[in-house]
């Protein structure tokens, strides 16, 4: 008996060829008994591995094979025959990573792919098979089993977590939305929400949402099942996320009745004729009671605003059919117009939140936009009035209270109606004679109702005359907060309305600093309530146009601090009102240019000439923008413009444009701008609001694009959005900053990619480009040049250039000629590349002018080294195209210059060129046009 494993493995190897597998597995095993030699060991063990597979014994086979991978992870026969075994044991899976990395180890190896190939159709197959005969009865087990853990209180609680999730994910899927609901589903979700478990109740709710979306018929069954009341019920509760998930239920079942969100067709559905008015109606008929409930949280009143803003108004104004919005006047106007009248500091109010009557403002707004003539405007108009004559009693102050309340929040919906409410007898007296009341209440309404009346001039005269006496009073002595807080920034919007005569220093004693170093106190003040803070920061929004009260607020660090924060929680009103103030800090806000000629008459007229406060020069106003920067100003604006529609405004939007341009202006800050999300946030503001707040987030843009990194400061596909409000500069209406850095921004983006040119001339951008290569501005028609010069790599601009009717290669030839070197170097870059990608320009190039020649030649000879590089490959590229026009080269003095230049010793900073001029010589020997020297 041999004990000399290499022999042993020899004899086994003997055996195998004469197919006696039996004596050759053992004399492998016998090897592998006295073997000590790892590698060796490997060997025997994928040999016996090739025995066991002879044997049909997988299971033997695939041990003996991991053995040796385990030695030998790159063993590629011990791989192979494992996968072999694994296959035939039917685990596809695992045989297919096995044949995979056999395949990867030789990629050349037919046998390899062939038996990949054969085994991912085996698993398809497989799983193909598997999903017909058993998907169905899988989800009914699984649905089952979920629901089982769910619903057992002694579960584990990760085991709770990971069902729940489960069960979301399958509502979103069309079969298992479906086999849920035919499973009893919606019974046994509904038994997961009345256990009151947050976690449940939130899986339940979320579950529901996945199976109604986009199935209108599952909706209105889930809507009838649980019940609008129940619905309502559960959205009124005072948790934010079960608020907010039962909202967004309640508008997934809305968009589905509306006929709105993702449309999917299901068979027999689509024959079923679901009367959805009368649901659509039952649901608004309740998030309307909801507004007056005790029972409803401020959260829950706040959800069924929303929905109401966002489902009753028209969307587009073109669709005649505005009965939604008439059925809520006529069935909700009065509960809406409570909402408004309540008042936080009586005790009978409603569960409100900082929001919500301001969001119920916006939705009186909103229906009042919605009504297409002057009847259905009276009508609303006169249940309003209706309303507040009902509250109105001289015996019952507190109702009076909220008339005025009433008022004071029409005037921040629909102003023109609330300006008419104010024309009702005996309103405007009632607001000013509750300034003189000894109540701290009836001065705090009153002295609100007044700052919102005071926003049209002709109203706030009447208020200026009567009311600024009172304010004064309540100012000076009140020790209430809130409403010293109040008065003042009535004070300050009276100042604002009343003009030069009525000036803030004449209203309170002191100067506008200290009013506004009050003002901050108030806002850094976080024992007073976030809604008093935010008047606070409304006085400072009109004390800050002083040029001393805004150097001084920059400079303080909390008041910076304090106001970021309040712009964070995205009220309608301070977002203004911060966005304001930071216009006023940047002086962002447009200026009248005085005529100097007009001044000295003026003057000579003596007439009051104003002057420029020394701290609004552009050195103090560099310094306050480096400061807000610094304070984070930018992660603040970032945050402001994420805010709902309704609660940022196109004149907010406006206002945020211009603070972002502000803070662009010097280079050297666009970096961190980018760094703090301002690049992704001026996007919306280029898309959407003004005029002019859309041109001013587009100059920001444009500012940015120009000098950053597109995939830095626009990273995805974000970047191909910023194209559109760059092209939108390009416009005679626009100024020559604003052409010229959105040429470089441009220039910039086409330089990148591909795609990106295609959507530069996807956005009709080229002829404008064209244009301004024309332009008698030099830095214009650099930029524009220079921009023309990265999109001539398209294939798509070259065939523009190759079309026949068209100057745009005699333009860039005679560019090429200009005197401006930048102008040259991008002209002679363009030409370059249109020549070396198009044959039929390089021809096209000596007919579009007779200085063609006498051009090509100055670049070749040009001081600047990258000019006349350029220049050179021109001429490589007309003599590579064709042996005539090589030969009319050759004819003229270029042939001399090549030579020249040809004939120069090496040199490491001039190489290119000479080898160019010696490619071009060596092309023209080629076509004979020239001999060699030695044969000359």
């Amino acid at each position: 008996q041999m004990e000399d494993p290499i022999q042993l493995k020899e004899e086994g190897n003997k055996y195998f060829q004469a197919s006696d597998y039996e004596k050759a597995l053992q004399s492998y095993t016998q090897a592998i008994k006295l073997n000590k030699d790892k590698a060796l060991q490997a060997v025997l063990y994928r040999n016996r591995a090739a025995c066991f597979l002879k044997k049909e014994e997988y299971a033997k086979a695939a041990s003996d094979a991991s053995r040796a991978i385990d030695i030998n992870t790159s063993d590629i026969k011990a791989l192979y025959r494992r996968s072999q075994a694994l296959e035939k044991l039917g685990k596809l899976d695992q045989a297919f990573k096995d044949a995979q990395k056999c395949a990867t180890l030789e990629p050349r190896n037919k046998n390899f792919q062939e038996t990949l190939r054969r085994l991912g159709a085996n698993i398809q197959e497989k799983v193909n098979a598997r999903g017909t005969a058993q998907d169905s009865q899988s989800r009914d087990s699984r649905v089952q089993k979920m629901f089982e853990i769910l619903l057992d209180e002694n579960s584990d609680k990760e085991k709770r977590e990971k069902a729940a999730n489960n069960l979301i994910v399958l509502g979103r899927e069309e079969a298992g939305a479906e086999r849920i609901f035919q499973n009893n589903g919606v019974n046994l979700l509904l038994q997961l929400i009345e256990t009151k478990n947050p976690e449940l109740i939130l899986a339940a709710v979320r579950t529901l949402s996945g199976m109604c979306t986009g199935h209108k018929a599952r909706a209105t069954a889930i809507l009838h099942y649980l019940g609008i009341d129940s619905i309502c019920m559960w959205m009124s509760v005072d948790n934010e996320e079960i608020s907010l998930a039962v909202c967004n239920l309640l508008q997934t079942i809305t968009d589905c009745l509306l006929g709105q969100g993702k449309e999917e067709h299901h068979g027999k559905e689509e024959a079923l004729v679901l009367d959805t008015k009368k649901d659509l109606r039952m649901i608004t008929m309740r998030l309307l009671d909801m507004l007056v409930s005790k029972k409803v949280s401020g959260q829950g009143r706040d959800r069924a605003l929303n929905l109401l803003n966002k489902n009753i108004p028209r969307k587009d104004l073109k669709d005649h059919d505005n009965s939604r919005s008439i059925f809520v006047i006529d069935n909700g106007l009065k509960k809406i117009l409570k909402v408004v009248g309540q008042i936080p500091e009586m005790p009978d109010c409603l569960p409100l939140t900082e929001n919500t009557q301001l969001t119920a403002s916006v939705l009186l707004n909103k229906l009042y936009d919605d009504l297409r003539c002057d009847p259905e405007r009276d009508n609303y108009r006169l249940i309003c009035e209706e309303y507040i004559k009902s509250k109105i009693d001289p015996q019952d102050m507190d109702k009076t209270l909220h008339a005025v309340q009433i008022v004071s929040g029409v005037l921040q919906g629909p102003f023109d109606l609330g300006n008419k409410l104010l024309g009702m007898k005996g309103v405007m007296e009632m607001m000013v004679a509750l300034c003189g009341s000894e109540r701290e209440i009836d001065q705090l309404v009153a002295v609100e109702a007044l700052i919102h009346a005071s926003t049209k001039l002709s109203r706030a005269t009447f208020i200026i005359t009567n009311g600024v006496t009172l304010l004064k009073e309540i100012y000076k002595k009140t020790k209430n907060e809130k409403i010293k807080i109040r008065a003042l920034v009535g004070l300050c919007k009276l100042g604002s309305a009343g003009g030069t005569d009525y000036g803030l220093r004449q209203f309170a004693e002191g100067s506008t600093e200290k009013l506004a170093k009050q003002c901050r106190k108030w806002l850094c003040n976080t024992s007073i309530d976030a809604r008093t803070r935010k008047w606070a920061a409304e006085g400072l929004s009109y004390l800050t146009l002083d040029a001393d009260v805004k150097d001084d607020f920059v400079e303080d660090e909390p008041a910076l601090k304090a106001m970021f924060d309040l712009a964070k929680a995205s009220d309608k009103t301070i977002l203004y009102s911060v966005a304001t103030t930071l216009v006023n800090c940047t002086n962002s806000y447009d200026t009248k240019e005085l005529v100097p000629e007009l001044v000295q008459l003026a003057k000579f007229s003596k007439q009051h000439v104003p002057e420029e406060h020394p701290k609004d020069k552009k050195d103090f106003v560099v310094k306050r923008v480096k400061r807000l920067l610094k304070a984070g100003v930018v992660s603040a604006l970032a945050c402001m413009v994420k805010a709902d529609s309704a609660i940022l405004t196109d004149q907010s939007k406006e206002l945020i444009a211009r603070v972002f341009l502000a803070l662009c202006e010097d280079p050297k800050d666009r970096g961190t701008i980018v760094a703090q999300g301002g690049g992704k946030a001026l996007i919306p503001l280029a898309v959407e609001g003004t005029d002019v707040g859309k041109i001013k987030a587009s100059h920001a843009l444009a500012k940015i694009a120009a000098i950053s990194n597109p995939d830095i400061a626009f990273p995805g596909e974000r970047v191909y959005e910023v194209v559109r409000p760059l092209v939108s500069l390009l416009n005679t209406e626009r100024d020559g900053l604003q052409n010229y850095e959105a040429l470089l921004g441009l220039t910039n983006f086409s330089g990148r990619s591909d795609k990106l040119r295609l959507k530069i001339i996807k956005e009709k951008a080229l002829p404008d480009v064209e244009n301004y290569m024309f332009e008698n501005h030099d830095q214009l028609r650099q930029a524009a040049t220079e921009c023309m010069c990265n999109l001539v790599v398209n294939k798509e601009v070259q065939e523009r250039f190759v079309a026949d009717g068209n100057d745009r290669l005699k333009l860039v030839v005679l560019l090429c000629g200009e005197d401006d070197e930048k102008v040259q170097v991008a002209a002679a870059g363009a030409l370059a590349m249109l020549t070396a990608a198009q044959k039929k320009l390089c021809s096209k190039m000596t007919q579009v002018t007779t200085q063609w020649l006498e051009i090509l030649q100055r670049l070749c000879l040009h001081d600047n080294m990258e000019v006349q590089h350029r220049g050179l490959v021109i001429a490589f590229n007309l003599i590579s195209a064709d042996k005539e026009l090589a030969k009319k080269l050759v004819e003229s003095e270029l042939l001399e210059i090549l030579t020249y230049i040809g004939k120069q010793e090496d040199h490491p900073k001039k190489q290119h060129i000479i080898s160019v001029a010696r490619d071009c010589l060596t092309k023209c020997m080629d076509y004979e046009l020239i001999k060699p020297l030695s044969q000359a």
